[in-house]
């Protein structure tokens, strides 16, 4: 369940630390969202990527969120329908 005080979800959270914890900065370079993801899963999120691949696509898109919050480059989403892993 999201959280009252900003409406993350645990999962959301674990991205954004980790993300923190890389040195992912709005200034720096952009780095590769297998690395994020398997930072997560070797630490904080010991589940699937499906649903860590399909937060970081929505946490890049404006629509989904108030504030985007993280800054995507590349393809996060296909016009073919496929989910963000099959990219």
């Amino acid at each position: 369940l999201p959280d009252v005080r900003d409406g993350l979800k645990p999962v959301h959270r674990r991205v954004l630390y980790t993300m923190n914890v890389l040195g992912n900065d709005w200034n720096k370079a952009y780095k590769k969202s297998a690395r994020v993801v398997g930072d997560v899963i070797g630490k904080y999120h010991p589940h699937g990527d499906f649903s860590l691949y399909d937060t970081l696509d929505r946490m890049s898109h404006p629509f989904s969120l108030r504030y985007m919050l993280v800054d995507g480059q590349g393809n996060f989403r296909s016009i073919d329908g496929d989910s963000t892993p099959a990219m």
